[in-house]
């Protein structure tokens, strides 16, 4: 898992025709803590590269830091525990208990799911608090998953942790699943989401790849383009028109024609890094190294990596989506140039 993993649409349950702008601008703010300093897939798009620094920065999260995070953000809409292989760290339990404790009202991991599958240690997790599963999932069968994930056995592991998740939602548990888009899935996308849900899967996520790390490294034999993937996002909409499906981290210029409720976004959240890890793109860096209180950390939030890896035109200044428009990875970029990209006119 990356720790920057795009996380669920938050669709109104009821359907409402809430607007994708107004949800990206309302949409509270949540806490991401990177804990798993390892992972046990090994996935040919990872945007964690580094896992050398990657273990370095997760390793110094230590309980006296994450107790210390969870205090300091009281209120946040979320907290979830990500990066690299979270169930990896054996705190993981006491973690999500203390959560609990300090009244946050939505407990979520961004796993692989692998160790899910195993019951008593989902009880634990259970028990002490967490509420809601975001499970990786690249296909429906076990050449396509673990084609990706470069990792043997990773897929019935995976798909036993949907099945045990699955099993325990009538406690109130969320199930939701991060498919990352690639050349080879890209024609399974219907497959893959009836698959599924019929394993139990309240929201399908369907993330566009980011371009960076791995992602960057194999980008031309993996990366779609962005008009392919809303095309046939749009074609598993024509099957399914009542999908709880989400197509995320898509400039919104390329998925005109895709119903608002289908169309997602990354949440807005903070997280904390080691400050000596971090070159922060912004002019208030001694501000965010202040927010770590001599904790050796610094504030980090999303927007922060997309200004410094991502690009607008001027053009993109008329488009209706410009305020909340994150702009185009510079990398895809380089390859595929601004093309796919025209203004959307403002709503009459």
């Amino acid at each position: 898992m990356a720790a920057t993993a795009p996380g669920e649409p938050e669709a109104p349950l009821d359907g409402s025709p809430s607007g994708i702008v107004e949800r990206i601008q309302q949409q509270a703010e949540r806490l991401h803590i990177s804990i798993g300093a390892i992972c046990n897939n090994n996935c040919v798009f990872c945007m964690e590269e580094d896992r050398d620094a990657r273990y370095v920065n997760n390793s110094a999260m230590t309980p006296e830091r994450v107790r210390w995070m969870l205090e300091e953000n009281r209120g946040a809409e979320e907290v979830c525990f990500t990066s690299g292989e979270p169930t990896t760290n054996e705190h993981l339990p006491t973690y999500v208990a203390w959560s609990k404790a300090l009244g946050y009202r939505r407990i979520s991991v961004m796993t692989n799911g692998r160790r899910l599958g195993y019951t008593p240690y989902t009880a634990q997790l259970l028990k002490a608090g967490m509420n809601r599963f975001y499970i990786s999932i690249h296909g429906h069968t076990k050449k396509l998953h673990e084609g990706l994930t470069r990792t043997p056995d990773s897929f019935e592991q995976t798909v036993a942790g949907l099945d045990v998740i699955a099993r325990v939602k009538r406690l109130g548990v969320e199930l939701h699943t991060s498919t990352v888009v690639t050349e080879r899935n890209l024609p399974h996308l219907l497959t893959i989401y009836r698959f599924l849900r019929a394993h139990g899967v309240d929201q399908v996520v369907f993330n566009v790849m980011q371009a960076n790390g791995r992602a960057n490294t194999y980008f031309e034999q993996i990366f779609p383009r962005y008009t392919e993937i809303a095309s046939t996002f749009r074609a598993l909409l024509q099957d399914e028109p009542d999908a709880r499906a989400f197509l995320v981290d898509i400039p919104l210029c390329t998925t005109e024609g895709v119903p608002d409720f289908n169309r997602g976004y990354v949440e807005r959240y903070k997280h904390f890094d080691l400050a000596d890890q971090v070159n922060l793109p912004t002019e208030n860096a001694e501000e965010r190294r202040q927010q770590g209180k001599g904790k050796g950390l610094v504030l980090v939030t999303r927007q922060d990596l997309d200004e410094f890896q991502r690009d607008k035109r001027p053009e993109c200044a008329s488009c209706r989506y410009n305020a909340v428009c994150e702009g185009v990875w510079r990398n895809y970029l380089r390859r595929y140039g601004w093309e796919e990209f025209s203004p959307v006119p403002p709503a009459p």
